[in-house]
């Protein structure tokens, strides 16, 4: 069974994507086949889905659209809710037979979550529910600004409430002008058992695969 991994964040836009790419490409270039999976998407620009083409780029193995992506909604809105303008209910089996699949194809599978940890994804069901579910190991992506603390501790007790493995946290420095940006990292670092993976720094030329780098996925089990 392939190597697989529940990427979750404390926020909306704090780099799911592009830590979930740049896992994908330094997976690659230990000589492993990856795969990258985007299960729910919300907000289309410019008639593309950019979040899954990334996706898609970083990946060394082509796979279905519907495997790697079985919902997505244009409006930039939370997932129940366009959901439900579309009609439709999100079906946490459905992601779960189409991960499944992926799991059969490459070594590797990286599955991006959707918003925050507990976003709601339905009337009854959210994030923590689907995480569940597929009963991934998950790895943090900190996006580091003021107020990442809270965010990133809540998230964890979320995580582990949910009876789920951590295998590691990025920070990622979202906020060039962040105040005391090392000592927020060395704090969560105090205070978070699995591993830091890497320290993604700012950059307004945002590239995976030189940021796969700055990651180290060998601290991965």
């Amino acid at each position: 069974m392939a190597q697989c991994y529940f990427i979750t964040g404390t926020d909306t836009s704090v780099g799911k994507t592009l830590v979930s790419c740049a896992l994908l490409h330094a997976f690659s270039a230990r000589g492993k086949s990856t795969l990258g999976m985007k299960p729910i998407v919300t907000g289309c620009v410019n008639a593309e889905w950019l979040d899954v083409k990334a996706v898609v780029a970083a990946s060394s193995v082509v796979a279905p659209r519907e495997w790697v992506n079985p919902y997505s909604f244009i409006p930039p809105i939370a997932p129940h809710i366009a959901a439900k303008q579309a009609g439709i209910e999100i079906d946490i089996e459905v992601i779960r037979q189409a991960c499944f699949k992926l799991q059969k194809i490459a070594e590797v599978v990286v599955v991006e979550g959707v918003g925050g940890f507990v976003v709601p994804l339905n009337d009854h069901q959210n994030g923590a529910d689907m995480a569940r579910v597929l009963g991934l190991p998950v790895i943090l992506v900190v996006g580091m600004r003021l107020g990442c603390l809270n965010h990133a501790l809540m998230t964890i007790q979320a995580v582990e409430a949910a009876g789920l493995q951590f295998a590691g946290w990025v920070a990622n420095q979202v906020d060039p002008q962040m105040i005391s940006f090392d000592e927020n990292v060395n704090t969560l670092t105090q205070r978070i058992t699995c591993p830091l993976l890497g320290v993604l720094p700012f950059d307004q030329n945002v590239n995976a695969k030189k940021f796969s780098a700055f990651l180290d996925v060998a601290k991965l089990k």
